[in-house]
């Protein structure tokens, strides 16, 4: 009867949906991933900075056990999140360098040229301004801190802009971060890298070779890539390189072709509806015959074989990455305690000045110059609608370094120079607030002048 079938109609959403809405329209939003990180970051604050600062170290420290009693991993807690889930973040920055080499700005080399030079101008300059503060010291090693652009809180940044720049800023801003990532995941490998086990080593290229044989022979199956990944993550993290460049090489690997083409997606697509239709139910809910399920279930199969697993992943990861893994690692490594110290003495070591100078100044010359050289040499051109004002803004928004800069100074300092490490935390937060803060109201402004300038205005350096 229609009645009945109007309580199962889909517009009458269910209660459970609507008491989900506010979590899922704060985790479509596009600042959302950064204002949940900027809350992590001052919860860590407080909380080494409380009475009950003890506890936070304490917690971080807890050991967990994993595996049986003759194969074992027994490390802290800050260890399993930092080499552990944090390679489920570099699987999604690998998925990401992948899908741009492949068909995103990265694609065509005269789109290429300029995030990409950018982005190691903005890698080379910091780390020489950091090495010119602690040369030939013990803190040199943490060049790498200064190098990183954190993604996130940079296109959140510019979402707050608003409508005031062009959209290619945004695709230029995100093409930067992603080269941005890959250098400083080369650099974790090749200069954060301690006591190689060759035989662990080999593992891991044998696994690396199994995993491109599935792609090369269609196993198109996640369980399968999710499996092997896990094998190599072990025989990394026993080789002595990061394991979490586990995750960079896990993605490399995965498949970027869909299982059907799509004409036969779109054949099929339309055979199933047209079942679908002709049946004898509504077709609603459980009110189904045979027919209109099996046509339901095909569909449901189709729509996934159209899609490669490649984007399959990286949507399965991108919320859990973005909403507890990086939440949680800025929980365990942003707390720094200032008890008994000044900023302004924090600020002052060769660590802290290093990162501090090499993130502000160093991006901003770096991605600058670079640009500049460039477009000059007639090399490159800037993005459709970008001015030179506006790429200066963006070099601002690169110095958030942030996630990645917090991993590279624990991965330079966290196991023998826990205050160095604190120096370093203070010199990577003081630049967030800076580069966030200066490159907002420097966009902001360069849109509401130049909406009085002539259009010629719009070509000035």
């Amino acid at each position: 009867m229609p009645a009945k079938i109007s309580v199962l109609h889909p517009n009458k959403n269910p209660l459970v949906e609507q008491l989900l809405h506010p979590f899922q329209a704060f985790v479509q939003a596009e600042t959302s991933s950064g204002i949940l990180l900027l809350f992590c970051t001052l919860l860590a604050l407080l909380w080494a900075n409380s009475p009950f600062n003890q506890s936070y170290h304490q917690l971080w420290e807890l050991h967990f056990v994993i595996g049986l009693a003759t194969m074992h991993i027994d490390a802290p807690l800050h260890v399993w999140i930092n080499d552990g889930l944090m390679a489920l973040f570099f699987v999604l920055v690998g998925l990401e360098i992948k899908r741009e080499l492949l068909v995103g700005e990265l694609a065509h080399v005269r789109q290429a040229v300029l995030p990409i030079v950018a982005a190691m101008g903005g890698a080379i300059m910091p780390a020489l301004i950091y090495l010119a503060f602690n040369w030939q010291t013990p803190n040199a090693t943490g060049w790498g801190s200064a190098i990183a652009t954190d993604i996130a809180f940079a296109l959140g940044v510019l979402f707050l802009v608003g409508q005031r720049t062009p959209p290619a800023l945004r695709v230029f801003l995100t093409a930067l971060a992603i080269v941005d990532d890959l250098i400083a995941v080369l650099a974790i490998a090749i200069f954060y890298s301690k006591g190689i086990s060759w035989l662990a080593l080999i593992c891991a290229g044998a696994i690396v070779i199994i995993l491109l044989l599935c792609n090369f022979i269609g196993i198109r199956r996640t369980w399968v890539y999710a499996l092997l990944g896990l094998v190599l993550w072990l025989a990394i993290f026993q080789s002595g390189i990061h394991a979490t460049i586990a995750g960079v090489l896990l993605a490399l690997t995965i498949p970027v072709r869909s299982r059907i083409d799509p004409q036969t997606f779109l054949r099929q697509s339309r055979e199933m509806l047209t079942n679908f239709e002709q049946g004898s139910t509504p077709g609603i809910g459980l009110v189904m015959d045979d027919r209109q399920q099996t046509a339901v279930q095909t569909l449901e199969t189709t729509a996934t074989e159209i899609q490669a697993p490649l984007q399959r992943i990286e949507r399965a990861l991108y919320i859990p990455v973005s909403y507890l893994i990086i939440p949680l690692f800025i929980l365990a490594n942003a707390g720094v305690s200032l008890q008994g110290k000044s900023i302004t003495a924090a600020l002052s070591s060769g660590v802290s000045l290093g990162i501090v100078m090499g993130l502000l100044i160093g991006k901003q010359l770096g991605i600058t110059l670079s640009s500049w050289v460039m477009i000059k040499l007639g090399w490159a051109d800037l993005p459709d609608g970008v001015t030179w004002r506006h790429l200066y803004g963006v070099s601002w928004l690169g110095g958030i370094g942030f996630t990645m800069s917090l991993f590279i100074a624990d991965l330079a300092f966290g196991s023998t120079q826990p205050a160095t490490l604190d120096q370093a935390k203070v010199g990577i937060l003081f630049a967030l607030i800076v580069a966030s803060t200066v490159g907002y109201i420097f966009l902001r402004f360069l849109t509401s002048t130049q909406k009085s300038q002539s259009p010629t205005a719009h070509n000035d350096c």
